[in-house]
């Protein structure tokens, strides 16, 4: 079993950050462009326990996959799961959490536990290269996110 966690502070109301991870759509803005993100199923409007998207993603070397995701315990303006049912992963669980710092301040969370299926062979791609492009994919959601909810500068200056 692998563990990716990160944090990142934002500069937007706790809402706000809410909103958008709400809005299963919005995940293809925060997919690197190499991956060839499609979401497949219809999607709603906001997420909601028990929903399902099937996705198809092509992941270098290693050609393209469907993946089958379910989202489950949501905890409205706080916290959800999105977790694997069909994919590329022998197991997949992708905890997300928000926490309001002050007015327009967000800190969030995300946590994934995975583990690769072939025994000792799926571990030596871990280390060769899933480990690496999973620490890529979240640089770049980063980047994105910061792009998209952008670090408020104090212009009053002396």
């Amino acid at each position: 079993m692998h563990e990716l966690h990160r944090e990142l502070l934002l500069d937007a109301p706790c809402e706000s950050l809410w909103d958008f991870i709400a809005t299963p759509e919005n995940l293809n803005q925060l997919t690197p462009p190499e991956l060839d993100f499609q979401i497949v199923s219809e999607l709603p409007e906001r997420m909601y326990n028990g929903l399902t998207i099937l996705y198809r993603i092509r992941i270098p070397w290693f050609g393209t996959h469907r993946w089958l995701t379910e989202i489950k315990h949501i905890r409205e303006g706080v916290s959800f799961v999105d977790e694997q049912r069909l994919g590329p992963y022998r197991l997949w669980y992708h905890y997300h959490q928000i926490e309001s710092l002050g007015t327009n301040k967000t800190r969030m969370i995300d946590h994934v536990s995975y583990a690769l299926p072939f025994g000792p062979m799926g571990e030596l791609v871990h280390s060769l290269k899933v480990r690496q492009m999973l620490k890529d994919i979240f640089d770049y959601r980063r980047v994105k996110l910061l792009e998209l909810f952008p670090p408020v500068t104090d212009n009053a200056g002396p």
